[in-house]
């Protein structure tokens, strides 16, 4: 499948452009496909460079795995291939078990995953559903176990990947090969 609007090859992009794309593949091996789609706008392009590393560094309060199952079951929710597929490749270099994300279904129940896990994929789950499903309970819990600005930051990052999913499924962006380490699929990758 093609996305809805086609790449911007680095021929058509400004040397800020073609910048990012050569920061972005040394950093995931390729060139994340949203970034080419996003790049005919080149000012959100650099606002979503700027959000998505700062939104990185801020993002300190929760285990990894927390937060990153939280990410990971809204892009399934919401059905982003390319989202879940870059979520399992974030996943596997960060040094976390893949092969549960295989039971992630199971989530309530698996013994796969801890009880804070269970509870932030159940918070993903409520904030994705629309019409939203929290409770005070579900909140207060979630206090108890990463505290405040825990609480925040995983609705942050949840709010986020809605965002991203939703844009990324409206253009037409799937799955680019970077949970098997074979990241592929950009236009140019095979001209010369």
């Amino acid at each position: 499948m093609t996305t809805r609007i086609p790449a911007l090859t680095p021929a058509h992009a400004g040397p800020l452009t073609r910048m990012m794309y050569r920061y972005a593949k040394r950093r995931f091996g390729e060139v994340p496909e949203p970034f080419t789609v996003a790049a005919h706008h080149p000012r959100l392009l650099i606002a979503n460079g700027v959000h998505e590393a700062m939104l990185q560094a801020g993002s300190t309060r929760l285990p990894t795995s927390v937060r990153e199952l939280a990410v990971f079951w809204t892009a399934r929710t919401i059905g982003c291939s390319w989202c879940v597929d870059f979520g399992a490749m974030l996943q596997r270099l960060d040094g976390l078990d893949v092969d549960r994300l295989k039971h992630i279904d199971d989530y309530a129940t698996s013994p796969s995953f801890s009880d804070d896990e269970r509870a932030a994929i159940g918070y993903a789950d409520a904030i994705t559903t629309d019409p939203h499903t929290v409770t005070d309970e579900q909140v207060a819990d979630l206090r108890q176990r990463i505290g405040d600005d825990g609480v925040i930051e995983l609705t942050y990052q949840i709010g986020v990947e809605n965002m991203r999913a939703r844009m990324y499924s409206a253009l037409g962006i799937t799955e680019q090969g970077f949970s098997s380490g074979d990241a592929c699929r950009i236009p140019w990758a095979d001209q010369s």
